[in-house]
């Protein structure tokens, strides 16, 4: 009788092991939406990816293997620790199994490095760092929309073609900042081009009158903000106020979306050059999502928030093609499926977890231009993936072979 009790335990024991490698293993999957709510970013991310991620949980059926999906948000005041405080949390009590959206790129390499220790998948599509897939890659780290030398090819690039080959970077003080300010840098001297200077500023800055006296006073051609948010869309108000552009210098937004053009208006913006991963006037496709995404939050999507959409999109179609939830098997499904959706048309996710997309060179509308509200770019170039984003080879990252 003893040996068929241990036999019936042993049965039952192997039973639930099978039970957890297929299908969800608590029951449901949950997915976290980590960022900035309340500050420079929260337009830029915030609470609009938020409802991108509530948008593809419920375009996909609301279920996954016939488990719940479940989407909890967080705002994490772009500071790393309390986002690995929530990360920690969010991991080991209350069985989220992804973390996404990430805006900050200080936060979102904190909380990468607590997802590689933690074998947990996180996907960034609101943080700009290259980093994210070079030194600090991670075989359960993804980055979804864009990065910094995208960035820097796309607009950078337009620049230096039209004769802006003197350079001055005005330069968020933190990891994003320097990374954008790097590539930048790199981009324009690969290309004849020169860097006269740079000044760092703070997070969250409101007077940015002594860094632009110095970029006025260096003779660049062209300024290169190095920042985001609310950041560049002051610093574009106060060098108006200084007559930057009127005295000839360009202004060169390195990462500026639909959401800061519709925050600043088009009559500041105009003639701006910015790079997107996704604008929602470009195609038929693009329109039917931006209208969809617009009936439930009353705004467009910039592509941070469509960028999030495809993440949580693309992770659930791993998990339904892995058959289970186990991060290894996820994982190993996101770096060998194409991505086909409204963002990622035809993309591909390298050994070191980016996501390689076209990229979109864009020009921001004179007033009298603009057809219907939102309607902000004109499309200057597709920017093929390949050339938007750093060979995985090169980019640093050790788990390319």
């Amino acid at each position: 009788m003893r040996k068929n009790l241990i036999a019936s335990v042993a049965f039952l024991l192997a039973s639930s092991t099978a039970v957890l490698a297929d299908g969800a293993s608590d029951g449901k999957v949950k997915i976290g939406i980590l960022n900035d709510q309340s500050g420079v970013y929260a337009d830029f991310g915030g609470k609009w990816s938020v409802e991108a991620a509530n948008m593809a949980a419920e375009d996909f059926g609301g279920k996954v293997l016939d488990a719940p999906i479940e989407i909890v948000d967080a705002d994490h005041q772009n500071k790393p620790d309390i986002a690995s405080n929530i990360a920690r949390q969010w991991y080991d009590t209350e069985q989220v199994d992804a973390i996404m959206e990430l805006t900050t790129s200080s936060v979102a390499l904190a909380v990468q490095a607590i997802g590689k220790e933690k074998k947990k998948i996180d996907i960034v599509t609101g943080a700009a760092t290259t980093d994210l897939t070079g030194k600090a890659c991670s075989p359960y780290g993804f980055h979804w929309a864009y990065d910094t030398h995208a960035l820097a090819v796309g607009t950078g690039g337009a620049l230096v073609k039209q004769g802006g080959d003197s350079w001055f970077f005005l330069t968020a003080d933190y990891a994003f900042g320097y990374s954008l300010e790097k590539q930048g840098s790199d981009f324009v001297k690969s290309n004849g081009g020169t860097v006269v200077g740079a000044v760092r500023h703070p997070l969250a800055s409101q007077d940015f009158s002594s860094f632009l006296l110095q970029a006025q006073s260096s003779g660049a051609k062209v300024v290169g903000l190095a920042n985001a948010g609310l950041d560049t869309a002051n610093a574009i108000k106060q060098a108006a106020e200084f007559g930057i552009t009127q005295g000839g210098q360009r202004l060169a937004a390195l990462l500026f979306t639909l959401a800061e053009v519709h925050g600043l208006g088009l009559e500041a913006a105009q003639g701006l050059t910015l790079t997107e991963g996704y604008y929602w006037n470009l195609d038929e496709e693009s329109r039917a999502f931006g209208k969809k995404y617009f009936a439930r939050t009353g705004r467009m999507p910039n592509m941070t928030h469509a960028g999030t959409y495809s993440a949580v999109l693309q992770y659930l179609k791993a998990i339904q093609k892995a058959g289970t939830d186990e991060t290894d098997a996820v994982a190993k499904q996101l770096h060998e499926m194409s991505v086909d959706d409204v963002f990622g048309r035809g993309g591909t996710v390298g050994p070191n977890g980016r996501m390689i997309h076209d990229m979109y060179l864009l020009q921001v509308k004179k007033p009298d231009e603009s057809k219907e509200p939102w309607d902000y770019f004109n499309v200057l170039a597709t920017i093929p993936g390949k050339d938007a984003y750093i060979d995985p080879a090169k980019s640093g990252c050790d788990l390319v072979k």
